[in-house]
């Protein structure tokens, strides 16, 4: 059995209670905010996109769906930045809800688009109204993508997609300088085939491989493709409450997180192996 198409697993998640919820947070508006330094939030409430801004120009990381396009815009200007001023336009991995705006970002921006070659067969059948994905470039894993002042290096932590990329950089903030790491994902969505998957072959050792890359990643700051991945919401409830302290600034959240993936990805493993089906 083949690994199922991205919009076939999330129109069979949203069918279970959880992941319906989780889906509702797609679209869900929330508060633009600093994360560290020139790093900043603009996402929904499940779905992180990251603006890091410079004097020559911002970075956008992750578009989400192209209905979540105007969103991001809003979220932009609200914390007084012009969408225009996006050079260039990076992503996480090659499902709907974090590329798909690609285009569409683009268009509104006139900024380049850069996506990991792994990735690029399957953005180049997402095209939402028909227009073709753009790629400006293709990144390979440990290239680094330079924007004035800011640098972000491309890790290949492939598994949950063939090209999933998790990012690193490094902010300073208060004279500090922090690891800022903005994981993709190492989760397994339902219907992910571990073993004997003819699309795929390698996904299980690719998932191995990604564990151990996140785990050499330095990390003081947590963030990810989704919000739920680091606790957005609760996260965000304490930075209200006690705007001194910075909620964001978590290595050991980062480590349990990556504990948490590869343990249910371990008995995932196991128990296809033992017949079970995905």
């Amino acid at each position: 059995m083949a690994l199922l198409a991205p919009a076939f697993v999330l129109a069979q998640a949203g069918k279970q209670p959880d992941q319906a919820k989780k889906q509702s947070n797609f679209d869900k508006p929330f508060p633009a905010h600093k994360v560290i330094g020139n790093i900043y939030f603009v996402g929904t409430a499940d779905l992180g996109s990251y603006l890091i801004t410079t004097p020559q120009g911002h970075i956008l990381v992750n578009t989400d769906f192209e209905r979540t396009v105007p969103q991001i815009r809003a979220s932009v200007e609200k914390l007084g930045f012009k969408f225009t001023d996006i050079k260039i336009i990076l992503g996480s991995h090659a499902h709907g809800d974090h590329m798909e705006g690609d285009a569409l970002a683009k268009e509104l921006s006139g900024a380049r688009v850069m996506a990991m070659e792994q990735d690029v067969p399957a953005l180049q059948k997402m095209m939402p109204g028909g227009k073709p994905h753009p790629i400006d470039k293709v990144l390979h894993d440990g290239e680094e993508v330079k924007l004035g002042d800011a640098v972000l290096t491309a890790h290949l932590t492939a598994g949950h997609t063939k090209g999933c990329t998790t990012w690193s950089t490094k902010a300073t903030d208060a004279g500090k300088t922090y690891d800022v790491v903005i994981v993709c994902s190492v989760g397994f969505n339902p219907g992910y085939v571990l073993v004997n998957n003819k699309d795929y072959p390698q996904i299980a050792d690719d998932y191995v491989r990604s564990f151990a890359t996140l785990r050499k990643l330095p990390c003081d700051v947590f963030i990810a493709a989704h919000g739920s991945f680091y606790g957005l919401e609760a996260k965000y409830a304490k930075l209200d409450a006690n705007p001194g302290v910075n909620p964001w600034i978590d290595h050991a959240g980062y480590l349990a997180y990556i504990d948490l993936k590869e343990k249910q990805f371990n008995a995932e493993l196991e128990r296809q192996k033992n017949g079970g089906k995905p």
